[in-house]
Parts: structure tokens; C-alpha cells; sequence
């Protein structure tokens, strides 16, 4: 399977030794299949290939450019088809140091990022990677900050300036050139920005994420995911007897609340939705004898919004189970390997991690 090398290169042998058809094997092995680059080594030679681990290694992470095109227009072309995106992150240890692996994507595409941060600040400018990040003041970046509570002296200093910034250094002079000093004030501020930029480049504001609980995500038009709403029950450790059935009855009445709505999602009407939102708002403000179990209900009461959006978008999805299934094959892989070394193995990891 080894070739000797020539000034001309036969087709197929991409200027080396070694043809495409076994490249193509050993990126569909290690990325694919999570084969070891030592057990694949190991396969190469008694198959008869002559390849030192050196080359192996490069096969794997050096030369991937296309994909790595192909990766960088993937989420602005999801985007801008989607109505809604699933998203959730994972651990992912990069140069011995703990990171972050975000994953965003539906039924269409998946894509993932490594970075150092789980920030709302760090989601922001993963939705931007698609294209060309941008920090821009215009409306929908003041109403953010304004939800965000920004001190309204502050909002009015903003309403009449333009702001188009390309870069996180140049932001954070502009911060200080405008003696914005309060450290929750710049975040708040470069969350707003972050977020007018992708409503320039053609985000639209009424965009569903789909994602667990966490804040980070809490952008656009937010929707929980019920399996994870349920959790909060499912974690709760009975005292009693009483406690037990106050928990099993929650969780009948959660369970026949989410089966309601599977089927008004295929034929929705408003009698319908309207007996839904009756019914959970019934279930929340339920008292039971299990202290626990109340606020439990209660926090779910406070993200009623979130987890009846669907009422309003009936094609929307109600659970996260597509990313937590994209990312499985990630976390696999994790497990496996441990963590990426150099930058070129942890671009690798995000372009090609299934």
C-alpha cells in the first residue's frame, strides 16, 4: 500500500506517498470510528502500510483545510435557515488546562467550538463565528441592556452614539474611552453590543434557543427543555410517605402536561392552549407538605414562558435531546483521549468530532 516517491506524483497519491483512499481511512478511523492513533498505527503495520507515527500524526491534524472551510460557512448557513437551534456545552481540557466545548445545531447541522469560557459573552460570539464578529450599538442591543437592567443614566448616554467595533481590544478601549468602569456594567455592555451585532449581520431577534437551564443561553427567544425541567423533581429525596406522593403526583401531572403538548403540537388549537397554560399554572402553584417540592414548582412557575413557548410556535421542540446526542460522540472522544495538545489538534477536534 506504500508508494515510492516521484518528481510527478501519480493522481490519487496527493504529493506524497501514501494515496487518498488510505488518507480518507485513516481520517474516517481516528475522527470517525475514535480508533487510537497508537492502535491505528498498530492496524497500518500489519496491514503492511510502512508509516511512522510522525506521519500518522500529520495525516490526522495537518492538511484539513477544506474541512475546516467548510466548517467556518456551516453555522452562518444553518442560521440562516433555521428557526431554531439547539445548544449545550460540555468540559473540554485543552494544553493541560480545563475549557469548554459549545455545540449549536438541529435537525440541519451541528457545529462546535472549544474555548476557554462558558460565558453568555463567549455564547454571543459563537453565534457570530459564522461570520465576521461585530460589536454594534442599535436597538435591539440598548433593549437587551435595558432588560438587563443597565442603570438608565447609562442607557441614555448610549442612545445617541454609533458604534460598529470588529474586535475585543478595540471594544475594551472604547469601554475605557467612555469611562464605563463598573466591571458588571461592561459586560452587560458588550453582551448588548455582541448581540446588535448579530441582529446586523441578519440573526433575527425572534430566533428560539433551545437549551437546559443554564443563563448563558438565556438569549433571542430562550425555551427550556422539559426532560430538563423534570430533573429538578426527579432529584428531589423524599423524607416520608407524604413526601413520595407528593412528589409521584408533580411528576403525573408534569408527565400528562408534556404528552398534551406532543399532541398540540400536531393539531394546535386555542382551547387547547389555553387549558395547557390552566393546567400548569395549576401544577406550580401547588402546596404540598414537601417544603423541597414547592420551591421546586415554583421555580418552574417563574419559567412558565420558557417552557410553554411552544404554544406559540408549535414546530418548536421540547426537550434538548439533539445536542445532548451530538455531543455524546464528543464527550467520547474526551474520554478516550483526554484533551488536545496544540491548537491545529483542537481545531481538528471541533471540525471533525464525529
Amino acid at each position: 500500500m506504500a508508494a515510492t516517491s516521484q518528481d510527478n506524483s501519480p493522481d490519487g497519491l496527493n504529493g506524497c506517498h501514501f494515496g487518498n483512499n488510505l488518507i480518507s481511512f485513516l481520517l474516517y478511523q481516528y475522527h470517525h470510528q475514535h480508533v487510537t492513533q497508537p492502535l491505528l498505527l498498530k492496524q497500518l503495520q500489519d496491514l503492511g502500510v510502512d508509516i511512522s507515527s510522525g506521519r500518522l500524526s500529520q495525516f490526522i491534524t495537518d492538511g484539513l483545510d477544506v474541512f475546516h472551510d467548510e466548517k467556518d460557512q456551516l453555522l452562518r448557513t444553518g442560521l440562516s435557515v433555521s428557526q431554531y437551534i439547539h445548544t449545550d456545552d460540555t468540559g473540554a481540557r485543552h494544553n493541560g488546562k480545563n475549557g469548554y466545548c459549545t455545540h449549536i445545531g438541529n435537525e440541519l447541522f451541528a457545529w462546535f467550538s472549544s474555548t476557554e469560557s462558558k460565558s453568555r459573552i463567549n455564547f454571543l460570539s459563537c453565534l457570530g463565528q459564522g461570520s465576521s464578529q461585530l460589536y454594534v450599538l442599535n436597538e435591539g442591543a440598548l433593549a437587551y441592556m435595558e432588560q438587563q437592567k443597565l442603570p438608565r443614566i447609562l442607557l441614555a448616554r448610549l442612545e445617541d452614539i454609533t458604534v460598529r467595533i470588529e474586535t475585543v481590544s478595540a471594544l475594551e478601549i472604547w469601554l475605557d474611552q467612555h469611562e464605563i468602569k463598573a466591571k458588571r456594567h461592561r459586560r452587560i455592555i458588550s453582551e448588548g453590543a455582541l448581540m446588535g451585532g448579530l441582529l446586523a449581520q441578519g440573526i433575527p431577534v425572534n430566533l428560539s434557543i433551545v437549551s437546559d437551564d443554564a443563563g448563558q443561553f438565556n438569549v433571542f427567544d430562550h425555551v427550556f427543555c422539559w426532560i430538563h425541567a423534570e430533573r429538578i423533581i426527579n432529584r428531589l429525596i423524599p423524607l416520608n410517605d407524604e413526601h413520595v406522593k407528593a412528589v409521584d403526583d408533580v411528576r403525573d401531572q408534569l408527565w400528562r402536561l408534556y404528552r398534551n403538548l406532543k399532541s398540540y403540537k400536531l393539531d394546535p388549537t386555542a382551547i387547547q392552549a389555553e387549558n395547557i397554560k390552566f393546567r400548569f399554572q395549576a401544577m406550580c402553584s401547588t402546596k404540598t407538605a414537601y417544603a423541597t417540592l414547592n420551591l421546586a414548582l415554583k421555580r418552574m412557575g417563574n419559567n412558565r414562558h420558557e417552557l410553554l413557548r411552544v404554544l406559540d410556535k408549535p414546530y418548536l421542540p421540547l426537550h434538548n435531546n439533539l445536542s445532548e446526542r451530538d455531543i455524546r460522540d464528543y464527550v467520547k472522544k474526551r474520554k478516550i483521549s483526554g484533551s488536545t495538545r496544540s491548537e491545529v489538534g483542537r481545531k481538528c477536534r471541533d471540525t471533525l468530532p464525529v
